[in-house]
């Protein structure tokens, strides 16, 4: 998402021309994509996908019930 330029033989210079906006963009689809995952994970009705982020929580000593 970034775009380094340099020009020249000025090359100790670095433009980055993200904005702002694209940052948010980001940002907003990783949350919903995570949330999605969780989501999918926690609620799935395939015994192995529930149970694998089961013990992975339980794993990184996180409760769950």
């Amino acid at each position: 998402m970034s775009i380094i330029s340099s020009t020249g033989s000025n090359t100790d210079k670095i433009a980055s021309t993200t904005t702002l906006s694209q940052r948010l963009t980001a940002a907003i689809f990783a949350s919903i994509l995570g949330a999605s995952l969780v989501y999918f994970a926690g609620f799935s009705h395939i015994e192995a996908v529930h149970n694998a982020a089961h013990d992975t929580r339980h794993s990184a000593a996180f409760p769950c019930h």
